[in-house]
């Protein structure tokens, strides 16, 4: 699940950096797509 929503947040991170809208938001919205995927490696696999 932590995978799809770093996928998501990539998606719009892509698209509004496309779509020149959000500034910091757009980078912020980066940020947190590495760290839900960093954290998902680390967790490894689950399943719950």
């Amino acid at each position: 699940m932590l995978l799809w929503i770093a996928v998501i947040i990539a998606v719009l991170w892509l698209l509004g950096l496309l779509a020149h809208i959000g500034g910091g938001l757009i980078h912020i919205l980066l940020a947190v797509a590495v760290i839900v995927l960093i954290v998902h490696f680390v967790r490894g696999r689950s399943r719950i």
